[in-house]
């Protein structure tokens, strides 16, 4: 089913064609920027290529609430280790600075870690943290190598590292009431798009809406770090007016102003992007976004994703 776009997306945000072309890296630089590993086969992302996961939760913690935050801790580890596909995590405490706190935990592979973070169990799971930390990054990495003490790493590790033009992409899908898609059409069709400067390290490169019934989907890439553009999005005037205008129509309410019901709304709205195969780029060529939808049975989407990702 193809899904369409709503009028007015699928735009380069406001400067981000310049961005494109002005980077400072000379010619020889930004073919070796697109350039993908001989191994990769032209895939800059992969959650079913069998790699383990490492996956790196930075915490800020508030001062005073360290030990209610490690008692909150204490009585989910063992419900986060039983989830599938878990190895172990560990939690540190920077040397530092006492409100720094680091968690990692590994996985067997991507697609448990992406099945159970965003799904309303994890949020369950998790919330007792949520009142002893003030914010929270989290990294998402493939183990490469290991070395440890001369014993074998468990699994057989990636043969080459991807490479994908320093560029990420993930979206957001949610659904409206039935009998208001037309009002919803008009609202994100005068959706402006977002300044694309971030910051020194992070530009937004594009924004895409689409739409297919009653479901919405929001596609963005940036070039830098995802969090950071997401935030920066969601501070914009132009954003914000849009997103409360939308709340009546929502089939799942939120309340953006309640950093519990607006972190529940975009975990479950989440789709983090599990696979990306580039082929050669057309110098000068205008890019356009075209989407198509699946249904699938519930519980068939991870198996749809590993069919399609082979077709590439």
């Amino acid at each position: 089913m193809t899904v369409s776009p709503v009028v007015a997306t699928d735009a380069p945000t406001t400067d981000a064609a310049a961005t494109d072309t002005t980077d400072t890296t000379d010619a020889a630089d930004a073919t070796r920027t697109r350039a993908v590993a001989p191994d990769a086969g032209g895939v800059s992302i992969s959650a079913f290529d069998g790699s383990r996961v490492r996956v790196v939760l930075m915490l800020d913690v508030h001062d005073g609430m360290q030990q209610e935050f490690l008692d909150a801790y204490e009585r989910i580890r063992d419900r986060v280790a039983a989830v599938p596909g878990h190895v172990s995590d560990q939690l540190c405490q920077s040397l530092e600075n006492p409100t720094q706190w680091l968690l990692t935990s590994e996985w067997e592979s991507a697609a448990p870690f992406l099945a159970w973070v965003n799904s309303d169990e994890h949020l369950d799971t998790v919330e007792p943290l949520a009142t002893c930390v003030r914010d929270t990054h989290s990294l998402r990495y493939s183990v490469l190598r290991e070395t440890d003490g001369g014993r074998p790493a468990p699994g057989e590790p990636r043969s080459a590292p991807r490479i994908g033009g320093n560029v990420v992409r993930h979206a957001l899908t949610f659904t409206v009431r039935p009998g208001t898609e037309a009002e919803t059409a008009r609202l994100l069709s005068e959706y402006v798009s977002p300044d694309a400067h971030v910051d020194g390290s992070t530009r937004l490169l594009r924004t895409s809406l689409f739409m297919s019934g009653n479901r919405i989907v929001r596609a963005v890439e940036v070039r830098g770090d995802l969090q950071t553009a997401l935030r920066h999005v969601a501070r914009q005037p132009g954003v914000r007016a849009v997103e409360e205008a939308l709340n009546p129509y929502l089939e799942q309410d939120r309340d953006l102003g309640d950093p519990q019901s607006a972190r529940r709304f975009f975990t479950r709205a989440a789709m983090p992007a599990v696979h990306h195969a580039a082929t050669g780029d057309r110098p000068g060529a205008r890019t356009e976004r075209l989407a198509l939808l699946y249904p699938v049975r519930a519980g068939a989407g991870g198996e749809l994703a590993r069919l399609l990702a082979r077709q590439d």
